[in-house]
């Protein structure tokens, strides 16, 4: 069996390619994906060759870890599954690319367990079911954040998710204009147009790892600061500041299985809108052209592939 899929040969060299999947297992579905999200922050790092050392990293691979399509074939035990609408967290099935992460290709194969139920009705936005549980994973560690830092999407999930969780609206940092629309009940704002300096929570989902000073100093006593994005570079920070303020510090790490099954319950009882955060849409054939867009178009908030002509 074949699939046309997107695979990253070097930094910056990128190409569709028909790989060969291995054999389906028994308790294996095969996956035709109808669209597939392009992340800005860790496949981003993979596409330009900034990506710190990870387990199963190497090229050529097949990125993305945001795939939504129908299962249209599945091993003996998994047989009841056909035509089931799910949500594909990545995939490993190829034998001749590395699948980090392996979601990004016109079909895939993937253990049933993987394959997570969703609605068919959010068509595309169903791909911000990973980043929605990473917003998610977050949140869930301690106290709902006072102030967010980033209005990419991940930053607006975060918020929306605040507030759908009871919490106050927080205020969110972005320096960049054209970021600071969009906000839905909670002020965007630009960091030197905020004098507070006693926030007990801040996240950051900037991925910057020049921001951690800033943060700090904007920390009430014992207040904690959680990592949310993913870090290319090493932080590091003046510890009188951290000392002074007894700061607590959190990475958030991946989302698990029981996040995915929270978002989907937030999703489907009406308690979190994902409309809004989806701005680009390219057929899958554009690849090679919607990847620098997605990483260096100012306008681009979320691009997502559609894989429909390859159906």
């Amino acid at each position: 069996m074949e699939s046309i899929a997107v695979t990253l040969e070097a930094p910056r060299r990128l190409a569709l390619k028909t790989l060969d999947l291995r054999p389906l297992g028994p308790s294996d579905v095969l996956v035709e994906i109808r669209w597939s999200g392009i992340s800005s922050g860790t496949e981003k790092l993979l596409w330009s060759g900034e990506m710190p050392s990870f387990p199963g990293m190497g090229y050529p691979l097949v990125p993305g870890y945001e795939s939504i399509g129908r299962i249209v074939d599945a091993g003996d035990e998994a047989r009841g599954r056909v035509g089931d609408w799910v949500f594909v967290p990545g995939a490993d099935c190829y034998t001749e690319a590395r699948g980090l992460f392996g979601g990004t290709a016109q079909r895939v194969i993937v253990p049933s367990a993987r394959a997570l139920p969703v609605s068919e009705e959010l068509g595309e936005q169903g791909v911000l079911y990973a980043l929605a549980a990473t917003a998610l994973h977050a949140l869930k560690g301690g106290e709902l954040p006072e102030l967010i830092v980033g209005h990419g999407v991940l930053g607006r999930l975060l918020a929306r998710m605040t507030i759908a969780s009871g919490g106050s609206a927080p205020v969110v940092w972005d320096n960049r204009a054209h970021r600071r629309t969009g906000g839905r009940g909670y002020e965007v704002v630009a960091p030197k147009d905020d004098d507070r300096r006693d926030y007990r929570t801040i996240i950051d989902a900037s991925g910057s790892s020049d921001v951690m000073d800033i943060l700090m100093s904007r920390l009430g006593r014992k207040g904690e600061i959680v990592l949310a994005g993913f870090y290319a570079n090493r932080i590091s920070f003046a510890f009188p500041p951290a000392f002074q303020s007894e700061a607590r510090i959190r990475v958030a790490a991946e989302w698990q299985p029981d996040d995915l099954a929270s978002t989907r319950a937030m999703i489907e009882a009406g308690e979190l809108d994902l409309s809004g955060l989806i701005s680009d849409v390219e057929p899958a054939s554009r690849a090679e052209a919607a990847y620098p867009t997605a990483f260096q178009a100012q306008d681009c908030l979320k691009m997502v592939l559609d894989w429909s002509e390859y159906a």
